[in-house]
């Protein structure tokens, strides 16, 4: 019986990694909710290690914060520690780096078809299709979380009682495996500044 009932659960399992992964759809707007708050962090899927394109990305997030005598912090490298732990673990490397890495993918929409078709828009200097009501509400959800795991990384900051903080973004693209060895070949790196988000229930 202990065996069926382990086989169907990791049935779920590749059911809901393999729906996460299905093109936009109506049921997948739907449903994606349920799925993704199942997933995420730690059991969030990503195929690209494996495709004709792969991650060519670093993501992380720096965040800063707003003392009630107004006065505002530097910013605190978020990310680096994480990715380094991963990095030095090749075998059972940490998961943490996701909390962060997914949340930004979030940020930006995360679905490779709407993303590819305002590229197409974009280069024809068409109007871009407007965010649907799931990205705009899955952009709030990232940035709350953000704004509150990063306040859990510098407990310090204000003397342990921010009134606000704010998280920056970043999206470091690397140069195309092509051009390795190109001299002249640089990175690009976009940053974008989260608005402040008020410290305390939301």
């Amino acid at each position: 019986m202990a065996l069926l009932v382990g086989a169907a659960l990791l049935g779920l399992h590749f059911c809901a990694a393999s729906f996460s992964q299905m093109p936009l759809t109506p049921i997948k707007l739907r449903v994606m909710g349920f799925v993704n708050n199942y997933l995420e962090p730690y059991q969030a899927q990503n195929w690209k290690l494996f495709a004709p394109n792969p991650l060519s990305e670093n993501r992380g997030i720096f965040a800063r914060g707003r003392c009630a005598n107004g006065k505002i912090t530097g910013f605190y490298d978020v990310t680096s520690r994480y990715i380094d732990a991963a990095q030095s673990s090749r075998f059972f490397p940490s998961r943490m780096s996701r909390l962060v890495t997914g949340n930004v993918l979030q940020l930006s929409g995360g679905d490779p078809v709407l993303d590819e078709l305002r590229e197409q828009q974009k280069a024809l200097h068409e109007r871009p299709l407007p965010e649907t009501p799931l990205e705009k509400k899955n952009r709030r959800e990232a940035v709350a979380f953000l704004s509150k795991y990063s306040l859990t990384q510098m407990p310090k900051v204000c003397g342990g009682s921010p009134d606000k903080v704010q998280v920056r973004v970043y999206v470091e693209k690397l140069p195309p495996w092509s051009k390795r060895n190109d001299p002249k070949a640089r990175s690009k790196t976009d940053v974008q500044d989260m608005d402040w988000v008020k410290v305390g229930p939301q």
